[in-house]
Protein backbone atom coordinates (compact mmCIF):
# COMPACT_ATOMS: atom_id res chain seq x y z
CA UNK A 1 0.00 0.00 0.00
CA UNK A 2 1.40 3.00 -0.86
CA UNK A 3 1.57 5.76 1.79
CA UNK A 4 1.41 10.02 1.73
CA UNK A 5 1.97 12.34 4.58
CA UNK A 6 0.15 15.56 4.92
CA UNK A 7 2.29 18.89 5.88
CA UNK A 8 0.86 22.32 7.52
CA UNK A 9 1.97 23.95 10.44
CA UNK A 10 -0.86 22.90 13.09
CA UNK A 11 -1.86 20.53 11.37
CA UNK A 12 -5.55 21.23 12.87
CA UNK A 13 -7.43 22.00 9.58
CA UNK A 14 -6.35 21.54 6.16
CA UNK A 15 -4.02 18.60 6.75
CA UNK A 16 -5.83 16.85 9.05
CA UNK A 17 -9.14 17.01 6.43
CA UNK A 18 -6.42 15.96 3.72
CA UNK A 19 -5.67 13.19 5.37
CA UNK A 20 -9.40 11.95 6.28
CA UNK A 21 -10.35 12.25 2.84
CA UNK A 22 -7.55 10.32 1.28
CA UNK A 23 -8.33 7.65 3.85
CA UNK A 24 -11.89 7.24 3.24
CA UNK A 25 -11.93 7.68 -1.03
CA UNK A 26 -8.34 5.62 -1.27
CA UNK A 27 -8.79 2.93 0.72
CA UNK A 28 -7.21 0.11 0.79
CA UNK A 29 -4.67 1.80 -1.65
CA UNK A 30 -2.90 4.33 -0.11
CA UNK A 31 -2.93 5.42 4.08
CA UNK A 32 -2.84 8.76 4.57
CA UNK A 33 -0.96 9.91 7.71
CA UNK A 34 -0.44 14.19 8.60
CA UNK A 35 1.56 16.09 10.83
CA UNK A 36 2.69 19.47 11.46
CA UNK A 37 5.70 21.29 13.20
CA UNK A 38 3.50 23.18 16.00
CA UNK A 39 0.30 20.99 16.36
CA UNK A 40 -2.36 22.74 17.93
CA UNK A 41 -6.02 21.33 18.45
CA UNK A 42 -7.97 19.71 15.37
CA UNK A 43 -10.08 22.51 14.76
CA UNK A 44 -14.16 21.62 15.57
CA UNK A 45 -15.60 23.22 12.51
CA UNK A 46 -12.97 20.27 10.50
CA UNK A 47 -14.68 17.71 11.61
CA UNK A 48 -18.02 19.13 11.40
CA UNK A 49 -17.46 19.80 7.44
CA UNK A 50 -16.02 16.13 7.01
CA UNK A 51 -19.03 14.34 8.87
CA UNK A 52 -21.47 16.62 6.88
CA UNK A 53 -19.38 14.32 3.92
CA UNK A 54 -20.02 11.12 5.95
CA UNK A 55 -16.24 10.77 6.81
CA UNK A 56 -15.58 10.37 10.79
CA UNK A 57 -12.78 12.23 11.85
CA UNK A 58 -13.50 12.70 15.61
CA UNK A 59 -10.80 10.75 17.06
CA UNK A 60 -8.21 12.64 15.14
CA UNK A 61 -5.35 13.97 16.99
CA UNK A 62 -2.73 16.53 16.02
CA UNK A 63 0.53 15.41 15.45
CA UNK A 64 4.35 16.75 15.38
CA UNK A 65 6.44 15.84 12.51
CA UNK A 66 8.64 13.99 14.78
CA UNK A 67 6.31 10.96 15.28
CA UNK A 68 7.01 10.44 11.91
CA UNK A 69 11.01 10.24 12.06
CA UNK A 70 12.72 7.59 10.35
CA UNK A 71 9.44 6.55 8.49
CA UNK A 72 9.87 6.25 4.62
CA UNK A 73 6.66 8.05 2.43
CA UNK A 74 5.70 7.43 -0.80
CA UNK A 75 4.40 11.28 -0.97
CA UNK A 76 4.98 14.01 1.08
CA UNK A 77 2.00 17.32 0.64
CA UNK A 78 2.54 20.84 1.86
CA UNK A 79 -0.96 22.35 2.19
CA UNK A 80 0.27 25.79 3.93
CA UNK A 81 -1.50 28.26 0.82
CA UNK A 82 -0.65 31.48 1.97
CA UNK A 83 2.99 32.39 1.46
CA UNK A 84 3.75 33.78 5.38
CA UNK A 85 2.60 30.13 6.70
CA UNK A 86 6.46 28.04 7.21
CA UNK A 87 5.30 24.70 6.05
CA UNK A 88 7.21 21.61 7.50
CA UNK A 89 10.16 20.26 5.42
CA UNK A 90 11.32 16.62 5.95
CA UNK A 91 14.67 15.80 4.44
CA UNK A 92 14.74 12.18 2.74
CA UNK A 93 11.00 11.64 2.70
CA UNK A 94 9.75 10.19 -0.53
CA UNK A 95 9.14 12.39 -3.15
CA UNK A 96 7.57 16.03 -2.21
CA UNK A 97 4.96 18.28 -3.72
CA UNK A 98 2.95 21.20 -2.59
CA UNK A 99 -0.87 21.57 -3.12
CA UNK A 100 -1.87 24.85 -1.59
CA UNK A 101 -5.04 25.44 -0.02
CA UNK A 102 -6.72 28.34 1.95
CA UNK A 103 -6.76 28.07 5.87
CA UNK A 104 -10.27 28.19 6.75
CA UNK A 105 -9.60 28.41 9.92
CA UNK A 106 -8.82 32.30 9.24
CA UNK A 107 -12.31 32.61 8.29
CA UNK A 108 -14.03 35.44 9.70
CA UNK A 109 -18.10 35.55 10.84
CA UNK A 110 -20.49 33.84 12.45
CA UNK A 111 -20.37 29.85 12.59
CA UNK A 112 -22.12 29.51 9.16
CA UNK A 113 -19.57 32.02 7.47
CA UNK A 114 -16.91 30.33 8.89
CA UNK A 115 -18.57 26.55 8.37
CA UNK A 116 -18.91 27.19 4.59
CA UNK A 117 -15.00 28.00 4.48
CA UNK A 118 -14.53 24.90 5.49
CA UNK A 119 -16.80 23.29 3.37
CA UNK A 120 -15.65 24.90 0.17
CA UNK A 121 -11.90 23.37 1.55
CA UNK A 122 -13.47 20.44 1.67
CA UNK A 123 -14.60 20.29 -1.25
CA UNK A 124 -12.23 21.61 -3.26
CA UNK A 125 -9.55 18.75 -1.93
CA UNK A 126 -12.16 16.29 -2.83
CA UNK A 127 -12.35 17.47 -6.21
CA UNK A 128 -8.28 18.17 -6.67
CA UNK A 129 -6.18 16.82 -3.79
CA UNK A 130 -7.55 13.32 -4.22
CA UNK A 131 -6.93 13.02 -7.95
CA UNK A 132 -3.57 14.63 -7.33
CA UNK A 133 -2.83 11.90 -4.88
CA UNK A 134 -4.02 9.18 -6.85
CA UNK A 135 -2.15 10.09 -10.34
CA UNK A 136 0.85 11.15 -8.40
CA UNK A 137 1.13 7.66 -6.86
CA UNK A 138 0.44 5.77 -10.06
CA UNK A 139 -3.14 4.55 -8.70
CA UNK A 140 -6.60 4.50 -10.00
CA UNK A 141 -9.09 7.03 -8.50
CA UNK A 142 -11.79 4.94 -8.48
CA UNK A 143 -14.39 6.87 -5.99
Amino acid sequence: MKTVLFLCTQNACRSQMAEALVNHHLAGRVRAFSAGTAPAEVHPLAVRALAEAGIDMSGARSKHVDEFAGRAFDLVVTLCGGAAEACPVVPGQGRRIHAGFDDPAGATGGEDERLAAFRRVRDRMRAELVPLVARELGIENER
